[in-house]
């Protein structure tokens, strides 16, 4: 095998002990140029980042674009792209590409190259995990803070399994796009409209495209009006359709279902498995709570159970949680279970740092907690659902549909926020407001205006809305849903209208 020119010395003198196979890469270089075949494996999971020499990693990222385009890559067709590479320059110019494969032995073990190419990589970015740490542990001269320390620690850590030591997340213009088709052809396999986690309500999606990855969505409402209900009823909805998807041969890259970690820092683990039984076997929650229940519903019951068994939904009822344990055990859920959603049941009891209290600083931990929500979409490429509170300033107005004003305590929610959903149910506020019952005897008027009232609660019963107040993909708009109390089910709401008539 011809002498392989190393590269090393031209590293900076303080970088020579950092773990590199400079021989490893310039044979696995070599071997791609006469069998460009090799390529198919070993790029799905070999960066140009991984590399430890840039002239590597530069001659392998043009390996790979000429075999996209269908080209041939070999030192012929690579050599007019790198005359002007200085650095190629400095070691005899484009001859190097052919020296690259002068032996062909190098294809028998090209794979193995490539694993430990990868491996090193992998290496150098915890060592320089380490020396950050090791750095920012010393360095007193600023407000000592170990567990935020610790916090931007496990989030570099978790980059690195992630990303197999990638250095940073800058992206080219073409794989963006790449990514951007991508999403394009899964919205167009599932019959169009829905590029995103399914929402399992068919209006939603069409409004929405699904729940995007990387996006923070609100979810918000008075008490009442059902979000916690329809935050189960969307996270049951996604992890269903993953289930259904893979037991039809989908992968899990390319369903619109996902793996879904709950946060509920308001109910219990069992309250919620109690709502989405109660939701698939048709029996009311409150009944299910009382045992109220008579054997043939029990036998329904559990066989909702049995089918429930599998679903990838996964419940963390721990009260208290600060944003950097939620994301430390986010984290955890995608390296363990692979979620592909996360709900946060609600966003108001969750906690900052906690370095300061008083209402001004309740304002900024807020602030840092959205930030933190939609941080923590983008690192782990998932969509985050938080559910908030609205102020009472909703009850004041005559028109009770809320407002992006009316969320409570920061306006950076607003502001961080990808999508601002509303759920609001007319029903609630006619209910609350039902005249004297008349009885034999009573004015005509007291009948009336009991009259008049019935016929705003039929025309409200079971009806609600989910408002979409702002969108960053798309327009803002209302959704009419179907909403039944009694099972903390939401539906998507057809019109009668629509309906076809039964021919005989």
């Amino acid at each position: 095998m011809a002498d392989i020119i190393r590269l090393a010395e031209l590293q900076p003198p303080e970088t020579p002990s950092l773990p590199q196979n400079v021989e490893a890469e310039a044979a696995l270089l070599g071997a791609l140029m006469i069998d460009n075949r090799l390529a198919e494996d070993i790029q799905l999971k070999l960066r140009p980042d991984h590399f430890f020499e840039p002239l590597h990693a530069r001659i392998y990222e043009q390996i790979l674009k000429l075999i996209d385009r269908n080209m041939i890559a070999s030192p012929v067709t690579l050599r007019p792209l790198f005359e002007a590479d200085q650095e190629m320059k400095e070691i005899g110019g484009p001859a190097y590409l052919a020296q690259l494969t002068a032996s062909g032995a190098a294809i028998i073990g090209a794979r193995d190259f490539a694993e430990q190419i990868y491996e090193l990589a992998l290496l150098r970015a915890l060592i320089g995990v380490g020396r950050d740490m090791v750095e920012q542990a010393l360095d007193t001269s600023e407000d000592v803070d170990p567990k935020g320390q610790i916090e931007r620690a496990e989030s570099a850590l978790y980059r690195v399994a992630e990303e197999g030591g990638g250095e940073g997340s800058v992206k080219s213009f073409a794989q963006a796009t790449k990514l951007a088709v991508q999403l394009a052809e899964k919205a167009l396999n599932t019959g169009g409209g829905l590029s995103g986690v399914t929402t399992g309500l068919d209006s939603v999606n069409l409004k929405t495209g699904g729940l995007h990855h990387s996006d923070l969505l609100i979810l918000a409402g008075r008490p009442g009006m059902g979000k916690t209900s329809l935050a189960t009823n969307i996270a049951f909805n996604a992890a269903q359709r993953l289930v259904r998807d893979l037991e039809d041969g989908i992968p899990a890259e390319k369903s619109v279902g996902a793996a879904v970690a709950f946060f509920s820092l308001e109910m219990s683990a069992d309250q919620l498995a109690t709502r989405i039984l109660a939701e698939q076997s048709g029996i009311s929650s409150e009944n299910l709570r009382m045992g109220k229940i008579s054997q043939q519903e029990f036998r329904n019951l559990a066989r909702a159970a049995a089918d429930l068994e599998s679903l990838p939904l996964y419940i963390d009822d721990t009260p208290g949680l600060t944003i950097a344990a939620l994301r430390t055990r986010a984290r955890r859920l995608k390296r363990q279970r692979g979620i592909g959603f996360i709900v946060v049941d609600y966003l108001q009891l969750l906690q900052g740092s906690g370095k300061a209290g008083g209402d001004q600083n309740r304002v900024q931990e807020i602030s840092e907690i959205s930030r933190g929500l939609k941080t923590l979409a983008k690192e782990l490429h998932v969509p985050v659902m938080a559910l908030s509170q609205l102020s009472r300033a909703v009850e004041q107005r005559e028109d009770k549909r809320p407002q992006l004003s009316d969320l409570r305590e920061s306006g950076s929610i607003e502001q961080d926020a990808d999508i601002v959903l509303f759920v609001y149910r007319d029903e609630y506020y006619v209910q609350s407001r039902e005249p004297k019952r008349p009885m034999d005897g009573d004015d005509a008027k007291i009948f009336e205006a009991h009259e008049a009232w019935a016929r705003d609660m039929e025309r409200a019963y079971g009806l609600s809305e989910l408002i979409i107040a702002k969108q960053r993909h798309g327009a803002t708009g209302k959704v009419k849903l179907r909403f039944e109390a009694k099972i903390t089910r939401f539906s998507d709401y057809i019109e009668e209208s629509y309906i076809p008539e039964m021919r005989g």
